[in-house]
């Protein structure tokens, strides 16, 4: 069941440990000279991961609220 409740004011602290993505960091954030279609290859396997994950509303307002580089919540940088 996805956290969909909404906040505005998030601790990490509260739903970090419940990531679906944790310990697979190299999908979510791109490396040195990414080539466009390696991007869109990385983000499509990220966004599988994030279909799954029982807390993509609180990384999604998570990232939006502070501006995080990568790709958050099911979101890329340029979706958000």
């Amino acid at each position: 069941m996805l956290d969909t409740k909404p906040t505005t004011s998030l601790d990490p602290a509260d739903w970090v440990d419940q990531c679906a993505c944790r310990g697979k960091s190299e999908l979510f954030f791109a490396p040195f000279a990414e080539r466009p279609e390696a991007r869109v290859r990385r983000e499509a396997a990220a966004r599988l991961i994030c279909e799954t994950c029982p807390v993509l509303m609180s990384c999604r307002a998570h990232a939006r609220e502070n501006r995080e580089l990568g790709f958050w919540g099911g979101e890329s940088e340029a979706e958000r």
